[in-house]
């Protein structure tokens, strides 16, 4: 079955009768002028149809419990939307956990991953009760010990390993492979175990945590990790008498960012999940296993476009043609960073056919600031509107102000409203931290 993480375009995406591309029933023209460029769309109808794919496809394995991985997109407006839809949060940063805090959510649901938490982090996190923590590594159980004391708190933790399974993605968003920065080795459990168990009291064991990568088009690599989990768990509880009864598989489920990607369904790969996990659970004599997926980019990419004004342009003589718009590197790295492919349309000429061969180009001083390479569109003109599609994940989350330029704002577009859920920065904010010491004021 079709899952809207296979659609290069968010579900409400059309031509309108002005000749002009909508989304959410907003017209993007319309928009670019409301809000001014670079501009966010998000797109509230996609968010919720894959949130239903999801449910849907994980629903024969009802102990599954569905963990947003806040790190691809995190705002309280889209922490509020994803909690309605029965998500839960993976998070990585005190950040993160006070967005979700400051937006109501219950942080019962979070669990707190990142392999160099910080003993404020962790103090946070104990503090405002967050549900998990993803332990990554000896000095990370020492410290979160000596914090649980300190609180009187127990604390209920997952161990985060590394399987030892490498995926075929950039090398910079693997992190299961045996040579990682994250986690345990499997070498290395039995001593974290005893340790808990003999000494570090106030952690209370639940089970195990794998993240293998990002943008995974392989479905039999999900089933790998299951395999080595499941086996792990049977042979701690079986050694040192526990009842572990969760694992965390992490996300990574891919995205279609230009027509060559074919990323498989959500359907798809939850099956091939749920077949191996209840093989896994009848093979190994374990009991039924609370199954946890952190899907992030998967949720939020597709739902997002990102509109650029296209302004200069240059013709190299007997080579490429630069159009440049006024964004780039700094609200959207990923180009820069993983050589990541977009796909992008004129919001304005949509139906007007491809004319040339262009190269967009960022507007940051860097000459590796180029958003899409070659790419065929209408004839350009200075204001035409750019927009790209795909962009939910990864651009805000890592958008920098870079040549001290003002991050953009958002909104969220439904049913012909939109709605404004991050300001764009102005001038004054760009200065707001800065210090002048008084010898150096004029």
């Amino acid at each position: 079955m079709r899952s809207a993480n296979q659609l290069l375009k968010p579900v409400t995406t059309k031509v309108n009768n002005k000749g002009n591309l909508e989304i959410g029933g907003c017209d993007l023209i319309d928009l670019a002028q409301k809000y001014d460029t670079p501009l966010y769309v998000l797109d509230e109808a996609t968010v919720r149809a894959i949130c239903k794919d999801f449910r849907e496809a994980f629903k024969d394995y009802p102990q599954t419990k569905l963990m947003y991985a806040s790190k691809a997109l995190c705002t309280q407006a889209v922490s509020i939307l994803l909690e309605s839809e029965g998500f839960g949060f993976d998070v990585v940063s005190a950040g993160e956990i006070y967005t979700l805090y400051k937006a109501g959510i219950d942080v019962k649901k979070v669990t707190f991953n990142g392999n160099n938490k910080s003993f404020e982090e962790l103090s946070l996190a104990l503090e405002l009760g967050v549900g998990r923590i993803s332990v990554d590594n000896f000095f990370e159980l020492s410290l979160l010990v000596e914090i649980a004391k300190s609180y009187k708190k127990n604390v209920d933790i997952l161990l985060r390993i590394t399987p030892g399974i490498q995926c075929h993605t950039h090398e910079y968003i693997q992190t299961g492979q045996t040579d990682s920065k994250f986690g345990f080795d499997l070498t290395q459990i039995d001593e974290a175990v005893e340790l808990i168990l003999e000494s570090y009291k106030n952690l209370n064991l639940k089970g195990l945590h794998a993240h293998i990568g990002s943008q995974i088009f392989e479905t039999s690599i999900y089933p790998d990790e299951i395999e080595i989990l499941v086996k792990e768990i049977a042979r701690l509880n079986e050694k040192y008498s526990l009842n572990l009864t969760e694992i965390n598989i992490g996300g990574g489920f891919g995205v279609k960012y230009t027509e060559d990607d074919t990323p498989p369904s959500v359907y798809e790969t939850a099956q091939k999940i749920i077949s191996k996990l209840n093989e896994c659970i009848e093979k190994y004599g374990t009991e039924k296993l609370i199954l946890y997926i952190e899907p992030g980019r998967s949720v939020i990419s597709t739902a997002c476009v990102t509109l650029y004004t296209i302004g200069s342009s240059k013709q190299v003589p007997q080579g490429r043609k630069y159009v440049a718009v006024d964004g780039g590197m700094a609200d959207n790295p990923r180009p820069s960073m993983y050589r990541a492919a977009y796909s992008a349309e004129i919001a304005n000429k949509p139906d007007e056919k491809p004319v040339k061969e262009v190269t967009i180009a960022g507007r940051f001083c860097e000459s590796g600031d180029i958003l899409i390479k070659d790419i065929s569109l209408p004839e350009t003109e200075e204001g035409d509107i750019l927009c790209v599609y795909n962009t939910g994940a990864y651009n805000y989350s890592m958008a920098s102000n870079y040549n001290r330029v003002q991050k953009p704002s958002m909104v969220l577009v439904n049913n012909s409203q939109s709605d404004m859920i991050i300001k764009r920065e102005t001038l004054d904010d760009l200065i707001s931290h800065d210090e002048i010491p008084d010898r150096l004021k004029i």
